[in-house]
């Protein structure tokens, strides 16, 4: 049953990238980008979609806000993204690009390149102006003050909204992404790897920025990305992916304290720490065990989404996989407070 408070919900979305090849172009293969991915998120709440490159985790947040279908006309998305807007639910996946205008404000999404994400050939206060234009009905004497007011909000001077993005840095550039993103006064960010490309020092400020605006706003979050030490202190909740599928979920300090999935172990591992002798002791356990079986690819292979492996995809890799893993892919079961798709684990 749904609670009053949700948000959103994703419900069995797939997303397949068909690929054509021949003289003849005719569909020869397909990628399956997301696999059956199912979540929710509550007004206000933070969740973190993790995962190593290439797991789906950009697809998923692109599919929420319905632009994969303008970026490649070709793609198959199936399932339902319900968007609970007041008092009415709206399957947002099934709308096209003109009936999805009207929902555009609501939901924006801050893109993982600071450097790639902004038009050189216009100024920063342009950009932020530019949703505003589309969406608000309001005059240009408006407009200009709210950018103004957006600069000052992100930690800009309002200076700024003449400048160019090759005049800004990468902390910099970002804080500009987000006032674009907050221009419309939307109810859910999704942040793609929103600090991977800059410094650790501004990665700090970047994540307190938008810590900071989400309390005012009272704004939900969908923050991707494949650190979890970042994740760990932004996200109420925690969603692991691996090759389009979700392998474990729940509370954020349970996932990071005491992670039950193989892959979730996996990630937590590589993850920095001050004792690096105790780091390489969890890492070589785990690479060990999955290299001591033979047919197994070693721990840091990933296969490619063009060819799955059957069943639980991760049993290439895992190191408690057995002949029962490729028979069928495991379904996320409630334990202990999180979802494992994973009969073996304790």
């Amino acid at each position: 049953m749904t609670s009053p408070d949700t948000i959103l919900e994703v419900q069995d979305l797939n997303v397949r990238f068909p690929v054509f090849g021949g003289v003849i172009p005719r569909k020869t293969a397909e990628v399956r980008a997301v696999d059956g991915v199912s979540l929710t998120l509550r007004r206000g709440e933070t969740i973190g979609l993790v995962g190593e490159s290439g797991c789906g985790k950009t697809t998923v947040g692109r599919a929420i806000v319905n632009i994969l279908r303008p970026m490649n006309y070709r793609v198959e998305v199936t399932g339902r993204v319900l968007y609970h807007r007041n008092d009415a639910v709206v399957d947002l996946a099934s709308l096209g690009r003109a009936a999805m205008r009207r929902y555009r404000a609501d939901l924006q999404m801050v893109f993982q390149d600071p450097y790639s994400s902004l038009n050189p050939r216009m100024t920063v206060g342009a950009m932020i102006e530019e949703p505003l234009t589309i969406h608000t009905t309001q005059s240009k004497v408006e407009r200009r003050e709210r950018v103004r007011w957006l600069l000052d909000k992100v930690g800009l001077s309002p200076a700024h909204a003449t400048r160019f993005p090759h005049e800004f840095s990468g902390g910099q550039r970002q804080r500009v992404g987000i006032a674009r993103a907050l221009a419309t006064n939307p109810k859910i960010v999704i942040a793609d790897e929103p600090v991977s490309a800059l410094d650790v020092s501004v990665q700090a400020q970047v994540i307190n920025l938008m810590q900071d605006i989400q309390q005012e706003f009272g704004l939900s979050y969908i923050f991707i990305s494949h650190d979890l030490s970042v994740v760990r202190h932004v996200a109420d909740r925690i969603f692991v992916m691996y090759l389009g599928n979700i392998v474990e979920a729940g509370p954020a300090d349970e996932i990071y304290s005491r992670p039950t999935h193989p892959y979730s172990q996996m990630l937590l591992a590589a993850v920095p720490r001050p004792d690096p002798d105790a780091r390489r002791t969890r890492r070589v356990r785990l690479r060990e065990s999955a290299e001591s079986a033979a047919p197994r690819l070693r721990a840091d292979d990933l296969p490619s989404p063009l060819n799955k492996p059957s069943g639980c995809a991760f049993r290439t890799r895992c190191p408690i996989a057995r002949p029962e893993c490729a028979e069928g892919v495991p379904l996320l079961e409630e334990r202990d407070g999180r979802s494992v798709a994973c009969p073996y684990t304790k």
